[in-house]
């Protein structure tokens, strides 16, 4: 079994290098597909080629605002079904392969879509898009964190977030370029810009290992071995932290041997169930507290509900998006030093304030008003970053127990997507109803996220994915976890693998 990565690259190397082709283009269109549809729907003639979801001009305003509603989602009903078909797929085939299919579903959805001139074959490329963005944000986190050393996880999977604010980004950008040229190319050319992420996706991605966690799991020992020596660089395969992070994988495997997915349902000593409830509000968190509400709708934000004119306001929204992106990067400074939890609560503060001044901003007419309102998106999308793009998906790939961890993340990332589809759904209806009426919504969803950080979720950094499993184990309770969680020494303690393995102690985390 080879010990060299593609390229003969180990360790950090190919960590890197697994960042740059395999989570880079995902997230990427993760971002831009999802963002895809915002700044192209008041475009002159995607408005002529689908006058059925015209919410521009004519008398069915309302109705074409249900039925644009409609478009929207079926991108996210696709997520949804994606999302969810990873329970089975991502421990059936692997890691890898999934993300294969993933990059298949999104290159196939991208040439529909492009070319299509009937409503009718817009929404199926939307939905296969959708189904292949479901695979890869349920698999592509958990196969980061399962490859990634625990110092270094939380960077390794945050990125996740940054690269899909880039997708926002380029996506926006993009669009402002083809803006003031006329016809199809208008629309029609940033869609197909995409298919260029979905291939460099399909062709790279079993350059790299598959996780040495779901090896262990089919029995595939020696492949395992094989995986943890490249991914960690270690130049004996015979090495002591080689061999204490196999076997910490194996008892980790062995302790929750016969789990299903009923088990996800109930108490019991591993406490699935709250784990379950985490991962769940995280992504309820990220959603409704207002995050796709200002990536996908900034344009028509500034252009319907703010009054700017349509070249102004694709100027501003590339901008927010832009700094969104730069501000991301705060996360990857933060979550290893700071822990999940202080950027969950900081980042569930400040939206809670910018959501609350954007709704009185947006119940003014004056100009000043305006500007006002247009600041405080800005600012919404400097705290959001923060916390909920990437830490939510970082933190539910690392509370799931081994067994159970491609089923916990592609369910609540599948919860993720259906809180989406309410957003786009309600969100064209409601600006055009209750209007800055709206924004409270967020602001009450937003209010919840720091008192519940607070008293539920123990705090992850530092610690192994097996240690994690063991720190929900021996908690006496679910109230208590957070605390236990401060008081608990990092490192899985070594007489316990001693006893369970016989594996002599030389001084040795479990994973480095």
């Amino acid at each position: 079994m080879s010990t060299k990565g593609v390229f003969g690259l180990t360790g950090r190397a190919l960590e890197k290098l697994q960042v740059a082709l395999v989570v880079a283009p995902a997230f990427i269109l993760f971002g831009y597909n999802q963002a895809g549809l915002g700044g192209l729907l008041t475009e002159p003639d995607w408005v002529k080629t689908f006058p059925e979801i015209n919410t521009i001009s004519g008398p069915n305003k309302s109705y074409h605002s249900t039925i644009q509603g409609v478009v929207v989602a079926t991108f996210v009903i696709g997520a949804l079904f994606g999302a969810l078909s990873c329970s089975y797929t991502g421990d059936k085939f692997g890691r890898r392969a999934v993300v294969l299919a993933g990059g298949i579903c999104t290159l196939v959805g991208e040439i529909l879509e492009c070319s299509a001139f009937q409503l009718a074959q817009l929404i199926v490329g939307r939905i296969i898009i959708g189904l292949g963005i479901g695979q890869l944000s349920a698999t592509v986190p958990v196969w980061q964190s399962e490859t990634s050393g625990a110092k270094n996880r939380g960077k390794q999977v945050i990125v996740c977030g940054i690269f899909m604010c880039l997708g926002y980004t380029l996506e926006s950008w993009i669009d402002l370029g083809f803006f003031e040229l006329e016809g199809p190319v208008t629309w029609r050319a940033p869609i197909a810009i995409a298919i260029a992420f979905s291939l460099i996706l399909i062709a790279s991605v079993f350059l790299f290992p598959e996780s040495p966690r779901w090896l262990v799991r089919q029995g595939r020992i020696d492949e395992a071995r094989s995986a943890i020596t490249v991914l960690r660089g270690y130049s004996d395969e015979n090495a002591m932290e080689l061999q204490a992070e196999l076997t910490g994988i194996e008892l980790s495997l062995e302790e929750s041997n016969g789990a299903s997915l009923k088990d996800m349902l109930s108490m019991g000593e591993d406490k699935l169930l709250y784990r379950f409830c985490l991962c769940i509000m995280l992504q309820f968190y990220q959603q409704m507290s207002g995050s796709n509400l200002i990536s996908v709708y900034t344009t028509i934000l500034f252009q319907q509900n703010l009054g700017m004119s349509g070249e102004l306001s694709r100027v501003l929204s590339a901008g927010a998006l832009t700094w969104k992106f730069l501000s991301s990067f705060i996360a990857f400074v933060c979550i290893d030093r700071f822990g999940r939890r202080a950027v969950f609560i900081y980042s569930g503060i400040g939206m809670c304030i910018c959501m609350i001044c954007l709704a009185i901003c947006t119940s003014m007419e004056q100009h000043s008003a305006q500007i006002a309102a247009a600041f405080f998106i800005y600012l919404y999308n400097f705290f959001v970053p923060v916390g909920f793009l990437g830490g939510n998906f970082l933190y539910c790939t690392e509370v799931a127990p081994i067994r159970l961890r491609v089923a916990m993340s592609s369910i609540s990332t599948a919860n993720h997507w259906l809180w989406n589809f309410v957003v786009v759904m309600v969100t064209p209806i409601a600006l055009n109803t209750i209007g800055w009426k709206y924004y409270f919504v967020y602001a009450a969803v937003a209010f919840c996220i720091p008192i519940s950080v607070y008293f539920l979720f123990p705090e992850t950094m530092g610690r192994n994915l097996e240690e994690i499993d063991m720190m929900f184990r021996e908690s006496p309770s679910v109230l208590a976890t957070p605390r236990f969680a401060k008081t608990r020494p990092i490192a899985m303690p070594q007489e316990y693998v001693n006893e369970k393995s016989g594996v002599e102690h030389h001084g040795s985390d479990l994973e480095k």
